[in-house]
């Protein structure tokens, strides 16, 4: 997506239409809720924040337990980010919910994040290759989380098919180097689960969350 969000105070200023802000930088993020008809803008890091660091792995931790604790700790962040920039100037910044999400990929116990290089994605799609892989979404809003489970079933993969979706660039910045909507569809031979929730958002967990705070779907 390349279109800007409306600022806070644009959507705020409608009134009895619920909002919120979306504290991530995912298009794919901004797709789904656009598929489920919740309006929101962004609320992203300060210059001076580490949002990467959040995302740091803990030994012994579960994939389970992982994206559960960074899900909750991104929403921590973006609350403090966001009453800083109330405090500082509040017709500008309302108050409002603010939705995180985090996502995952789990071979067993290994966690596989975002790849840092080329040769990591390749060395990560070839550890998938041919295997049953689990995706696990959490998503927070208004300090409520919920966490959705996929398994992903993949056929078997040769070196030259890695090499160029290595080379189309699509696995960077991606948990587990590839993306469900993808080239990677071509290889998927099976889903258990949910295809928003691998995608990066998942929308049933996502609308139970917001049926409390106003929305109606």
């Amino acid at each position: 997506m390349t279109d800007l969000p409306p600022s806070p105070r644009e959507l705020a200023n409608q009134t009895g239409q619920p909002w919120l802000y979306l504290a991530s930088q995912s298009p794919r993020r901004r797709q789904l809720l656009d598929q489920l008809g919740v309006r929101h803008t962004l609320l992203l890091p300060d210059d001076g924040e580490d949002a990467e660091a959040l995302e740091a792995e803990r030994p012994g931790e579960s994939p389970e337990d992982y994206v559960q604790r960074v899900t909750m700790a991104k929403w921590h962040a973006a609350m403090s980010r966001l009453q800083r920039r109330h405090m500082a100037a509040p017709d500008a910044w309302p108050m409002g919910p603010v939705l995180c999400a985090d996502t995952t990929v789990a071979l067993d116990q290994a966690i596989l994040g975002k790849p840092r290089d080329a040769a990591e994605a390749q060395q990560m799609l070839s550890r998938l290759s041919g295997r049953v892989h689990r995706v696990l979404t959490a998503v927070c809003v208004h300090g409520q989380l919920r966490l959705s489970r996929s398994q992903v079933h993949w056929r078997a993969l040769d070196g030259a098919e890695i090499a160029r979706y290595v080379d189309s660039g699509e696995p960077f910045g991606k948990a587990g180097a590839y993306a469900i909507q993808g080239r990677s569809g071509a290889w998927t031979a099976h889903i258990d689960g949910s295809y928003s929730g691998i995608m990066g958002l998942p929308l049933f967990e996502t609308a139970e969350l917001l049926k409390p705070l106003g929305w109606q779907f």
